[in-house]
């Protein structure tokens, strides 16, 4: 029964499937979940339980259960560690350049727009409604360095209901940076940064801390030391989270190298930004060095399968890190990614793990092609999807366990434009969940719920022309 200190909202019936550990799903059968009003789970209960019938009936005779047919099931809110919100107009644009190219001539011209606001409001909405119609629950977004225009995209998360981590870029270095989308200098960004920390924290409605601020040195190259050190100290004082781009590329791996004499990892540790809230993009070259850094900072990793195929010139290392004890989630990169879909993450990092273990040159031979023992399976992917990317988060979401926050998806397998008509010849209910990571389309998730919160009359309203 739930505490008697809460009172429950609502209660959901039916079939869950959530994986709390790596390795063992958890399909809960006619489950009854009490979430109260803050959207906290407060009782899980099966027909195994004295009290069951009693508390179905009750939740039923009282108007306040929501009862799941046979065709519909509910999985935890995906969770994407790294999108950047202004690129959403260029996604799929320019894909075949070089990342320092594609950067030069395309990113930061756009990101450079945000100065606009009603550009920004546009976009930004778009976007936010896109990742809430596709599933994503929990959201960690790069912004761009314009202080209001951060502000609108933390308002906009918090006005659909979005969890989110937004963080204002900060970006110094005349020698990576173009002149017309840079910070002056050091102390100008670090001056705006806290400005941005506190307006976030400050939002009307933000009492709860749904949107939280970030810290966000773009990435070694476009950043000067003085701006790194800054920025470590700035996030420790007002314990921030962080995120950062790390040894994403051949080139940004090799400039650092080059610049400070060690990789990404150290040198982020060297400037206070390595810790239990850093979430570090890519980090493809990472060594076995770096991940143990990693490991004892309690940092963790966003792995981005989609971008890596177009820029990071490699396949990262995902079973090697796993086996590492390395906390680890999925983001789609947006725009490198073309996808907002964590559902398509899932699958890219299937495949490239795959990729990584068989190799890819039919020129040599088949037992020196690959990393042996390199996969992943379906069913790890969705545990980074959910509770493995809200662990690096340190968010008390990504399952269905009393004390989490309900965040979760209503799966719908009948659908006219993505009838999922794999659910009848599904042998068990790991064959159900892996046509849904392989197949599910927006038409099928027919709710989204964040902190208890049913969202979709909201998402699902035109966001408009970007």
């Amino acid at each position: 029964m739930p505490d008697k200190n809460h009172s429950i909202a609502s209660w959901h019936c039916g079939l869950f499937m959530h994986m709390p550990c790596m390795g063992s799903l958890d399909v809960l059968e006619d489950a009854l979940i009490g979430v109260d009003t803050h959207g906290t789970i407060v009782s899980v209960l099966t027909p195994a339980d004295a009290d069951y019938r009693d508390t179905r009936q009750t939740a039923q005779n009282s108007a306040i259960l929501h009862q799941m047919s046979t065709r519909q099931l509910m999985i935890p809110g995906m969770t994407d560690l790294h999108i950047h919100a202004p690129q959403w107009p260029q996604r799929g644009m320019a894909l075949h350049l070089p990342l320092q190219d594609w950067l030069q001539q395309y990113t930061f011209p756009l990101e450079a727009r945000y100065d606009d606001l009603d550009f920004a409001r546009r976009v930004y909405t778009s976007l936010v409604k896109t990742l809430l119609a596709n599933g994503t629950t929990t959201a960690m977004y790069f912004a761009t360095l314009h202080e209001e225009a951060t502000e609108l995209l933390a308002s906009t998360c918090l006005e659909l209901g979005q969890r989110a981590y937004v963080g204002r870029v900060a970006m110094d270095d005349p020698g990576q940076c173009p002149d017309d989308y840079r910070d002056a200098d050091a102390e100008a960004a670090l001056a705006a940064s806290e400005r941005s920390i506190r307006a976030i924290r400050g939002l009307d409605g933000n009492g709860a801390a749904r949107v939280k601020p970030v810290v966000t040195p773009r990435f070694i190259p476009s950043c000067t030391s003085e701006l790194l050190n800054g920025l470590g100290e700035l996030a420790t004082r007002h314990q921030c989270h962080v995120q950062t781009h790390c040894s994403e590329s051949d080139w940004e791996h090799g400039y650092v190298q080059q610049r400070l004499g060690k990789n990404d990892t150290q040198a982020l540790a060297d400037f206070g930004l390595l810790g239990r809230h850093t979430v570090l993009a890519h980090a493809n070259f990472i060594s076995d060095h770096d991940m143990q850094l990693i490991r004892e900072a309690g940092s963790g990793i966003a792995h981005c399968p989609l971008s890596n195929s177009y820029f990071a010139d490699s396949v990262f290392p995902l079973r090697r890190a796993l086996e590492k004890s390395l906390r680890i989630g999925l983001g789609t990169d947006v725009a490198g990614g073309h996808s907002a879909s964590i559902f398509n993450a899932c699958q890219h990092a299937v495949a490239s793990s795959r990729l990584l273990e068989s190799g890819v040159d039919t020129r040599v031979p088949r037992e020196q092609r690959g990393q042996s023992d390199a996969r992943i399976d379906f069913l790890e992917a969705f545990h980074l999807a959910t509770a493995g990317g809200a662990d690096v988060l340190n968010s008390p979401t990504g399952s269905f366990e009393v004390g989490r926050q309900f965040d979760a998806l209503l799966i719908d397998l009948d659908k006219p434009g993505n009838p999922l008509d794999e659910f009848h010849h599904a042998s068990n209910w790991e064959n159900l969940l892996g046509c849904i990571v392989h197949n599910v389309q927006p038409c099928n998730i027919e709710t989204v719920w964040v902190d208890g919160r049913a969202l979709s009359p909201l998402i699902r309203t035109p966001a408009g022309t970007i």
